[in-house]
């Protein structure tokens, strides 16, 4: 006989499964402070999801580089391989195109206004010191800081406060990702990776 399932039991798989109105599945990764959905995925057009592919390039296993016109992060494996990300890229007029190193990691990153943005948006003085990491964040949950020698050059690959902006020119001038991707990246990048962002037109 098959086994009898309790009222409570049915309604949690349910739920779970985003089958009750109202609710939605949405996969929360473990082991972090703030939430992050492993179902954003499901949330931006299928080109733009994390994948392996083949990749043809003079760049050294480690690499990062970023196709601005396609949208596309490729994380060099080596062997003609990449792990390719979606990302959102700088407006026009904000954009940033250069080689670089990453010098600096960190997880639910503060974010410190510049004064550019700053002169856009005025009401964002009150985070002139810094906005602590979490949610409303924009910064996500994790950061590469990219400079060119000493020079901070004020551009970060960071997460996306909305899987919308994936695949758009959507930023202020930084390179955004999935907040489940750019965690995937971070766990893989190691300080000192050569980076390099093309413009739109290569």
């Amino acid at each position: 006989m098959p086994m009898a399932v309790s009222r409570r039991a049915l309604v949690m798989s349910m739920f779970a499964a985003g089958l009750l109105p109202g609710c939605k599945s949405s996969q929360e990764l473990l082991g972090e402070p703030f939430p992050v959905y492993e179902d954003d995925a499901q949330r931006i057009a299928p080109e733009f999801r994390r994948t392996t592919v083949d990749y043809r390039t003079k760049e050294p296993k480690g690499t990062i580089v970023v196709d601005t016109g396609q949208r596309f992060l490729y994380h060099v494996q080596g062997g003609g391989q990449a792990t390719r990300y979606g990302v959102g890229v700088g407006r026009a007029g904000r954009d940033w195109f250069g080689e670089a190193v990453v010098a600096r990691k960190a997880e639910w990153p503060v974010w410190v206004p510049t004064r550019e943005h700053l002169a856009e948006f005025p009401k964002h003085a009150r985070y002139i010191n810094g906005m602590p990491g979490g949610k409303g964040n924009p910064m996500g949950a994790r950061a590469l800081y990219l400079h060119q020698g000493e020079v901070d050059t004020q551009i970060r690959i960071h997460g996306a406060i909305l899987p919308s902006m994936i695949g758009k020119r959507s930023t202020a001038g930084c390179i955004s990702l999935l907040n489940i991707d750019v965690i995937h990246l971070y766990d893989r990048v190691e300080i000192g990776a050569r980076t390099v962002i093309l413009p739109p037109n290569v």
